[in-house]
């Protein structure tokens, strides 16, 4: 079986959407005639932890891991937080006010730290990983991110041993929604463009999640990018058989609700059709697990909806499987950014898995909502369409009232995660044939 070198920050015990992609990856690969060797982050500076993904860690695997420098001691230091707390990804405030404190700190990390907080990790891992390459055989490298510093690792490692060389971009780089929150002088963001544009135009082959990121990359580079989406594992599936649905109409939304998921029409939406309807009111619950934007506690007030909206904290992923199972609705929520047309997070896939109906504010000519379209598994409504909302929240109403299903649930079997490392085996093949 030929060898390849996984290059991950995001791994096991680190939860979160970061670490789904590269641990499916590496669960599957060796069905299709590739056994990697995985080379992480040792005791990282993780946004969730969830012990349970563990499990999934294939027995018979290599697992290599240096301790990174990171500067993160530095941001909690400038902010007043504690050793142990837990930073958020996706640079979402924590708390309604932006101090000056929390501006320094963003200020710190747009513009010390390019391409991101690892840079630091970038030698010493390139100095690591050549010496293990000097005594055991590799056939090809896989670097997945953000953060983009695991791309820099690789470029170093395919330009020092001419090793074939994929890069995996879960989201994009220069096109990421937050790119213009972030308070970057100049010379920084020329930076950021002159090293995505390396990264992409010296690797053997260059993978993203949707096409039309694929098409921003392109554009960036003047090279061709393969897709592969995000998808779900059948395993998880499996173990959550004969679950009860919820016996309340709950919209349930899993994962970070960060400003820009945040859309004020849903809000309004619900505070309408419970206004207007009695059964409804009595009927439908709001539930949403994982971190908030502090504007979403305040749409929740500002719509008295306390009593109809129920918040849960992280939970482990296993969990989570079984928690989408019993929803009557789930809740897909575009970020509403420069880049909505082209989002399709990991999140919608495993609502596929979940054969629960999809109620999505986004672009209704988007990626996300082909998907919806493609597979029948819902309803999707544009990000200020009030009207089509409601009625979309009446109809899976209606069905949840009528015991009936509304969605069809069809070809979703092309985003299974074997399905996607076959995928990625087969680009592996085609650089170390």
């Amino acid at each position: 079986m030929k060898k390849v070198l996984f290059i991950t920050y995001y791994w096991p015990p680190s939860g979160g959407s970061g670490v789904q992609r590269p641990l499916k990856f590496v669960k599957y690969l060796q069905q299709y005639g590739w056994m990697p060797v995985v080379y992480t982050s040792k005791g990282g500076e993780y946004f969730e932890i969830d012990h349970s993904l563990e499990a999934e860690v294939p027995k018979n695997i290599k697992i290599l891991k240096t301790k990174p420098t990171e500067p993160y001691a530095l941001f909690k230091m400038i902010t007043g937080k504690k050793k142990d707390d837990k930073l958020v990804a996706g640079y979402m405030h924590q708390k309604k006010s932006n101090s000056w404190a929390e501006k320094l700190s963003m200020w710190v990390r747009s513009n010390l730290f390019v391409p991101d907080a690892r840079m630091l990790w970038i030698s010493p891992s390139v100095h690591y990983l050549s010496k293990y390459i000097a005594k055991h055989q590799i056939n090809a490298i896989v670097t997945t991110g953000p953060p983009h510093s695991m791309h820099l690792i690789g470029m170093a490692l395919k330009k020092k041993h001419h090793i074939p060389w994929l890069a995996d971009f879960r989201d994009p780089w220069t096109q990421i929604d937050y790119w213009e929150d972030l308070k970057m002088t100049d010379w920084v963001r020329n930076m950021h463009i002159k090293l995505e544009k390396m990264v992409l135009q010296t690797a053997d082959k260059v993978v993203c999640v949707s096409r039309t990121w694929g098409q921003g990359l392109e554009n960036n580079s003047g090279i061709h990018v393969d897709i592969i989406s995000n998808g779900f594992d059948e395993e998880d599936i499996q173990h959550t058989q004969n679950v009860s649905r919820d016996t309340q109409f709950s919209l349930v939304h899993i994962g970070m609700m960060g400003k820009s998921r945040n859309h004020e029409v849903f809000w309004q939406a619900v505070s309408s059709v419970c206004a207007e309807d009695e059964d409804i009111k009595k009927d439908l619950i709001v539930k949403l697990y994982g971190k908030n934007d502090p504007s979403v506690i305040e749409s929740i007030a500002k719509y008295n909806l306390n009593k109809q909206v129920e918040i849960y904290p992280y939970i482990p992923h296993y969990e989570i499987v079984g928690i989408q199972q019993k929803a009557q609705v789930l809740y897909l929520s575009v970020n509403r950014t420069a880049n909505a047309q082209g989002i399709l997070t990991g999140k919608i896939y495993e609502y596929l898995a979940a054969r629960r109906p999809i109620l999505c504010i986004g672009p209704v000519s988007g990626e996300a909502a082909q998907v919806i379209y493609d597979t029948n598994t819902g309803l999707v409504s544009d990000f200020d369409d009030l009207t089509a909302l409601k009625a979309n929240i009446r109809t899976l109403y209606q069905h949840y009232k009528e015991h009936k299903d509304y969605v069809k649930f069809s070809n979703i079997e092309i985003y299974s995660r074997k399905y996607q490392t076959k995928q990625l085996a087969e680009l592996l093949n085609c650089i170390s044939p």
